[in-house]
Order: C-alpha cells, then structure tokens, then sequence
C-alpha cells in the first residue's frame, strides 16, 4: 500500500470543526429543552430530565472535542502530476485517486465561519463527482486551485 498523503489541513480547520460541533450542540440542548418542558407540563417521569441532559453532554463531547481531533487528524491531500490522492474519515479512512485527466474543473468556496478564520476550501469536479479539501488557508488554496488546474490541462494535452 501506498504511503498516506503528506499534506494535511490547516490547524484552524479544527477550530472551525469544533464551532459547528457548538452550534449542533446548541441545537440539541433546545431540543432536549423542549423535551424538559414537555415532561413538566405532561408529568412524565423524572428520569426524562436525565436522558436529555446526557444525551447534550455525550453529543457535545462527541462533536465538539472527540470527532473534530480525529477527522482533523486523519484528512490528508497530496497533489501529484498525475492524481490527486485524499484521504479522510472518522471511523472508515477513505483514500480517493482522482486521475488529472477526469479533472473538469476546481472551485474554492468560502462561507462566512471559513472566512473568519482565513480559510477556504478547494472543489475538484470530474465527470461524475465532487471531492473537496475542506479546510485550507485561502492563500493555499488559491495556489493549490490554479496548480491543480495547470496539471489538469496539462494531462489533457497529453492526451
């Protein structure tokens, strides 16, 4: 088996991991708020109280502390000359060769969280699927855009 790819994400990728892991949080204890009130106004039992505020405290470590650290720590990319190899997942590690020839075009996109932290992230379009690099400094991520569109065209041409 092939070494795994050299690069990884920017350090502020996890950062950013980690705020959506605090909205979701965020949104889970409204539920589980809702699911409080709803016990006290129809009397249910006691230990509903207990389930909600364990099911915060377990989705909140999960997806602000556990889950973040692993991905971050597993996403890697590496652009060749003739592929692009990336690699990520949290409990089943994917590893993706796109050929530069199936390359159609590569986009970076920047929502508002990513560009309070500098960041970006890279799409690369073939013919029948997207693959993206999710967090990159955006000064990286313009270079690694116009590199991968270089090499693309240029594997076209040797075609």
């Amino acid at each position: 088996m092939r070494k795994e790819p050299a690069n990884k994400l920017s350090r502020k990728g996890l950062t950013v991991w980690r705020l959506y892991g605090w909205l979701q949080t965020a949104l889970v204890l409204l539920l589980a708020i809702g699911a409080g009130a709803l016990t006290f106004f129809f009397d249910w039992p006691w230990f509903i109280y207990v389930i909600a505020v364990a099911v915060v405290v377990i989705y909140g470590w999960l997806f602000i502390y556990l889950f973040p650290k692993i991905r971050w720590s597993r996403w890697r990319y590496e652009v060749r000359e003739s592929e692009i190899e990336l690699q990520h997942g949290i409990f089943i590690v994917t590893r993706t060769l796109i050929p530069m020839v199936r390359v159609q075009h590569v986009d970076t996109a920047q929502g508002p969280i990513l560009k309070k932290y500098d960041l970006s992230a890279i799409s690369i379009s073939s013919a029948a699927t997207v693959h993206s690099i999710p967090a990159l400094a955006a000064e990286e991520a313009d270079e690694l855009r116009n590199r991968i569109s270089a090499l693309a065209k240029v594997a076209e041409d040797d075609v």
